[in-house]
């Protein structure tokens, strides 16, 4: 297990509330983690609170913080009450995310607002906590959590696809940059889920797809992953496994490796191609 994982430490996870950042709050402390749930909204982070005591946590182990991950000033109150509340910090889990759709020219209006919360929350909340672990000289452990979105960019959703694409670069300079500093115990990883059952993705469904994995499966292929200490955490789910995850990949690489027009899985002159190389 990892070090940071281990009993009495201590976890941040923002997006808490539901989904998945709740699935993994309930897994850290069955670990024996103190917590601080972070999300918006005080009804649901109350509730989040109350079923981890229901489970079995000890209230004094387990606090709640209202937090908007696309305010800076708000990441700061909170690293700054989770140091205050706990005296360390063991686990950043960069969790909070939204997916109410885009265009390309943002007829919608929310560009901003998603960038702000599925890239620069995460961002922020590494350039804020990150320093404090790392000079607090414990074992540390952040998780970013990306998507496969960020990686094939498929056509429909262009500021969610910049978002996640941006919190994949930034993860790989973090862990470059944390591998190279002397004596750092801090570590990053990035988790790319899969077709997840979660608020987020449910679109009005009150039943899990045959598809889909629920939170809890996700979460435990993203420990068992750590544990073997992998960087990308790449899950499958019901529908796609890993090795169409793989060829997806790599066939998006391939666009500019190949000069190939850009997403040309879509492409009416390539699809065709990638559907006979998929099923090679």
């Amino acid at each position: 297990m990892h070090p940071a994982l281990t009993k009495g430490c201590v976890a941040v996870v923002t997006g808490a509330a539901s989904g998945i950042g709740l699935a993994a709050a309930h897994h850290l402390a069955g670990l024996g983690l103190k917590l601080c749930l972070a999300d918006l909204g005080d009804d649901r982070l109350a509730a989040a609170r109350a079923s981890l005591l229901a489970a079995g946590a000890a209230p004094a182990d387990v606090t709640a913080i209202a937090c908007d991950v696309g305010d800076r000033t708000q990441l700061q109150a909170l690293a700054d009450d989770v140091f205050a509340r706990f005296g360390a910090l063991n686990l950043l889990m960069n969790n909070a995310g939204m997916q109410p759709g885009s265009s390309i020219f943002d007829a919608e209006g929310n560009w901003d607002r998603i960038l702000d919360v599925n890239m620069m929350g995460i961002i922020r909340g590494c350039q804020i906590i990150v320093p404090r672990m790392l000079a607090a000289g414990q074992p540390g452990l952040v998780i970013n959590t990306g998507s496969k979105q960020g990686i094939t960019t498929p056509p429909g959703d262009p500021a969610y696809n910049l978002s996640k694409a941006g919190v994949k670069v930034f993860t790989e300079a973090l862990q470059h940059h944390l591998r190279n500093l002397p004596a750092a115990r801090v570590e990053a990883r990035l988790f790319i889920p899969g077709f997840v059952f979660t608020p987020l993705t449910a679109h009005g469904r009150s039943a899990k797809p045959a598809g889909a994995w629920t939170p809890e499966e996700t979460v435990a292929f993203l420990f068992t992953a750590i544990e073997q200490d992998d960087f990308y955490i790449l899950c499958p789910d019901n529908e796609v496994d890993r090795a169409t995850d793989a060829k997806r990949i790599l066939w998006a690489a391939g666009d500019i490796a190949k000069n190939r027009p850009p997403l040309s899985r879509w492409h009416p002159d390539h699809a065709d191609a990638f559907r006979d190389w998929l099923n090679d």
